[in-house]
């Protein structure tokens, strides 16, 4: 079966920091991804089904007649959905989840008759893996002694069985044709990409019978062998009472939710639970989503490391009290950075440069931002001296790539990764990047290094205010030397607007517009969390109003990126909506702060997920689920309106 219409949206994830899967409200799954959580994605499709009669009934498909209950187990990412049937008295969940510190996922399917009679059926479970998101050179073989499917490809090999003895199996030749039917033709193995598992099934009446599934991963067949042999060692109880007992232990570790509120508190625990699933515990990368985008059909991708959403992820590792989790991002960071001491858009988990648009200064700058206030909370003076080098490098970089011109940064990418400009948001970062350079070299008692980082910050600030506020719409100006196209260009050259033509090395045009005047909620930046300007500067409570005015969407409320944003039909989204709640908050102004933080919580998901974007229209998810950054803002607004 070639499944490659996978959706866009998903509904659940569960993993263990080697694992990482994407689940449907059903309890089907729709991407596994191992060892590493952004790269390789393996599944093509797995399917769950019950076969009477010559016809299999998919209870993870809400068109075959089922409706599902989907929900974590309390306090932890393990996943139960029951599965009712229209037709008959069956009800059948599905547990799933990823065992600490293994290389193996448990699946287990409870099936309960409610019926008078006796319920006779044959379990099918159907697996396509496309190993390394390849369609190509994929090989299933089922393996008697192993009572296992086993599919692989290169060094990548996942056995799937279970303690129950298996009555049936099929290794490729048309075997989605065969799960249909049931008719299972023993083939042992083939080069295709799929198989199926059968289980003779009869529940009496009133009864429950039980079936755990496991996937085993392992880099030779031999590695996956011993895996699900590990596996199968213990009872499912034993497994499912380890991984939820791990759970609550990484909560309890945790600093706990300060608001004495059930709904925040459910909201912020499943927060810390998802930056644990999208945290790399063997490398410190920290993905921005899951992948779900894998053609690049509507965008760029978001299975990678960003170094400034990492940055806000890991500050609020740190305000929760998961400080090991952020020291090891920044010590993946010492990895990632180029010679040259800038940090390029975004990365892989092993520190390799990912497809990339072009280079974000705030990226560079926010991680050595987040250095600063990493190293603010937690006084780790090893952690300091280890930076440093990597604080001096980057620093110097940030000072090189300045605009005598201007006194702000070189244009580069804006934080949205659409324009070249100089971008007061990365202007902003810069500053801080600056300014937390300047501290570390306080530390290490180099006052002279300390002064001349602290006055370049300081010059960024001066030239932010002397330059790039705009009276006309009561806000700081978006950015300078906006890089446009020529019709653009005509425009507004004919409006009287100031433009300038700038010719690069091989003497290619480039047409700017000297001022960018639409609002972007990246203003907010000045402010939260760069500190360019005070909360209580005029310029930036007006800046902060315009942005309310002009970016709450009309319909389903929440705040938009910018003004006539397109991506994605121009949404409201969630981290933006938090980032004018928490100015609110810092600025005191309790009845838009609150107003602005149940519309989050309105807006999360049935499971509990932060999406990146809610429908304008409809007021439902949009796009990303779930996004890092958006759960990361959340419990920093919860902690500002904790404190205040």
């Amino acid at each position: 079966m070639n499944n490659s219409n996978k959706p866009y949206l998903i509904d659940a994830v569960i993993g263990n920091s080697k694992f990482l899967a994407s689940m449907g409200c059903t309890g089907r799954m729709y991407r596994l991804w191992w060892p590493n959580i952004n790269y390789p994605q393996h599944v093509d499709c797995i399917r769950s089904g019950l076969n009477s009669g010559g016809s299999t009934t998919w209870f993870d498909e809400p068109l075959e007649g089922w409706s599902h209950e989907a929900q974590y187990v309390e306090s932890t990412n393990i996943l139960s959905v029951k599965a009712k049937s229209s037709t008959s008295l069956i009800e059948v969940t599905t547990t799933t989840f990823a065992v600490p510190d293994q290389d193996f996922i448990i699946r287990h399917y409870s099936f309960c008759n409610n019926g008078d009679n006796e319920f006779e059926s044959t379990f099918i479970h159907y697996s396509s893996f496309h190993i390394t998101e390849s369609k190509l050179y994929n090989t299933t073989q089922f393996d008697d002694r192993l009572d296992a499917l086993t599919h692989f490809r290169k060094q990548y090999f996942f056995s799937i069985g279970s303690a129950n003895v298996c009555s049936s199996y099929q290794a490729g030749d048309s075997a989605w044709g065969s799960a249909q039917a049931g008719e299972l033709n023993g083939t042992d193995i083939t080069m295709s990409s799929d198989g199926i598992l059968g289980w003779k099934l009869i529940v009496p009446s009133k009864s429950t019978v039980e079936i755990t599934i496991y996937i085993s991963a392992g880099t030779t067949q031999e590695e996956a062998a011993k895996v699900l042999s590990l596996a199968r060692n213990h009872e499912y109880a034993h497994w499912f009472n380890l991984t939820r007992q791990y759970w609550h232990d990484f909560l309890a570790a945790a600093v706990p939710c300060p608001i004495n509120n059930k709904e925040v508190r459910k909201l912020y625990e499943r927060s810390l639970l998802t930056m644990k699933l999208m945290f790399d515990d063997q490398t410190g990368t920290v993905i921005a989503a899951p992948e779900f985008d894998e053609e690049f059909s509507r965008c760029g991708g978001y299975g990678y490391c960003w170094g400034r959403d990492a940055a806000f992820i890991a500050v609020a590792m740190d305000r929760s009290g998961l400080m090991g989790m952020s020291e090891k991002f920044y010590e993946w960071a010492l990895s990632a950075q180029n010679k040259d001491g800038s940090w390029q858009q975004r990365h892989y988990h092993d520190g390799c440069l990912a497809p990339s648009w072009g280079l974000q200064i705030d990226e560079g700058a926010s991680i050595l931002w987040g250095m600063w206030r990493h190293y603010s909370v937690t006084r780790n003076n090893t952690f300091a001296s280890k930076v440093w080098p990597t604080v001096q490098s980057g620093a110097d970089f940030l000072m090189r790539h300045m605009d005598a011109d201007t006194g702000l940064p070189l244009p580069t990418k804006d934080l949205w990764e659409e324009r070249s400009a100089e971008h007061v948001y990365s202007s902003a970062a810069v500053f801080g990047g600056l300014m937390a350079a300047a501290s570390f070299a306080e530390h290490h008692r180099d006052m002279e290094l300390a002064e001349t980082w602290r006055n370049a910050a300081e010059d960024i600030r001066i030239n932010i205010s002397a330059r790039c506020w705009n009276d006309e719409k009561g806000s700081f100006y978006r950015g300078l030397k906006l890089q446009v196209d020529e019709a653009t260009y005509w425009e507004a050259s004919q409006l009287g607007l100031p433009v300038q033509v700038v010719k690069d090395a091989k003497g290619y045009k480039r047409y700017e517009l000297y001022y960018d005047p639409v609002i972007d909620i990246s203003l907010i930046g000045l402010s939260i969390p760069f500190e360019v300007f005070p909360i209580d500067d005029p310029r930036m409570e007006q800046t902060a109003d315009t942005i309310e005015a002009m970016l709450t969407s009309p319909a389903v409320g929440g705040i938009k990126r910018y003004e006539n944003d397109h991506y994605i039909g121009g949404n409201p989204w969630i981290l933006t909506t938090l980032w004018l709640c928490q100015y609110r908050i810092l600025q005191g102004g309790k009845d838009s702060s609150a107003d602005l933080f149940r519309w989050v919580l309105n807006h999360q998901t049935e499971l509990g997920h932060l999406p990146e974007q809610v429908d304008k229209a409809t007021g439902e998810t949009a796009w990303v689920v779930p996004l890092t950054w958006s759960h990361a803002m959340f419990v920093l607004a919860v902690h500002m309106l904790a404190e205040k």
